[in-house]
């Protein structure tokens, strides 16, 4: 019997040596404790599934609207038909105020809806997020450059489908689809998508009515710019506006769903650490692997 206690004894003093000897045995017990940490690069990959998610999202939401989206829908279709009776007087009356208004408002206008400046500055947002790990901005970079992508890729397909001439190549009836040339792709209009689609998904960020409004009103810049530049109709412009908004809000209610939080990231990375007791001639520890 005491050739057990004292080999019991011996076993339990050898295990307190083993440990004393090897500090990562305690890391690696404490570890568990520490708090997970969340990379750069963790992040950039959840935001790319998350931007391809609410991607796909904007042309699935058609087949799950209710009974309200479709009158929405049908709204904006009335109305957009109604604009069409104007078109050809708003394209007179905007092409006669070019001539007085100061230039730097037209050249804001012309750039900022201009793919190259309008993704420089939505990508600028987004990295300023990631590198920061800012979660609201990083959202709304999300926001931006997604809803931008999906909007972008509608009004590449209608300009070709549609065909539909510019205030300076034909009347507001005249249509040629998929005929080369920039003279037939005035619907619907990039800059105004572009431009709209940033100063919109921004507007939504703020609670403030006077924030929301001037953010919204710095919008209509380049939208207004083409119809100075004769070179949307009012129809294309406005209908450009709506499928703006239509597509932001998809994507933002997206990320309302899906959209984890910092401390939900790190107690899902955590759940993906699996551990085990590694045990070795001078050593014993736990292990994580993930």
């Amino acid at each position: 019997m005491k050739k057990k206690y004292l080999l019991t004894f011996i076993l339990a003093l050898g295990f307190g040596v083993i440990l004393a000897q090897n500090k990562y045995a305690f890391n690696s017990i404490d570890s568990l404790q520490e708090p997970v940490k969340i990379t750069t690069w963790d992040l950039a990959k959840y935001d790319a599934s998350l931007a391809w998610g609410g991607f796909k999202n904007v042309f699935a939401s058609p087949f799950k609207w209710d009974q309200d989206d479709w009158a929405t829908a049908a709204a904006i279709g009335i109305g957009t038909a109604g604009l069409h009776i104007l078109d050809d007087d708003a394209s007179r009356y905007f092409k006669r105020q070019e001539k007085d208004i100061p230039s730097i408002i037209r050249d804001f206008g012309w750039y900022f809806g201009s793919p190259q400046n309008n993704y420089g500055v939505n990508g600028g947002i987004y990295l300023v997020g990631l590198f920061t790990k800012n979660e609201k901005i990083r959202r709304t970079g999300i926001l931006m450059i997604t809803s931008a992508s999906a909007a972008g890729l509608v009004q590449t397909v209608a300009k070709k489908v549609t065909g539909r001439a510019r205030p300076s190549d034909g009347g507001k009836f005249t249509f040629k689809p998929f005929k080369p040339g920039g003279g037939y792709h005035s619907f619907p209009s990039g800059h105004t998508i572009l431009s709209f689609t940033t100063f919109y998904s921004l507007s939504k960020q703020f609670d403030n009515p006077w924030i929301k409004g001037g953010l919204i009103t710095a919008g209509m810049i380049s939208p207004v710019s083409r119809l100075w530049a004769g070179a949307h109709w009012l129809t294309d412009v406005a209908l450009s506006v709506a499928l703006t908004v239509v597509v932001v809000d998809s994507v933002d209610n997206y990320l309302d769903k899906q959209m984890k939080s910092d401390t939900e990231l790190k107690q899902a990375k955590r759940n993906r650490i699996s551990w085990r007791l590694q045990m070795g001639p001078s050593s014993i520890g736990l292990r994580g692997t993930f």
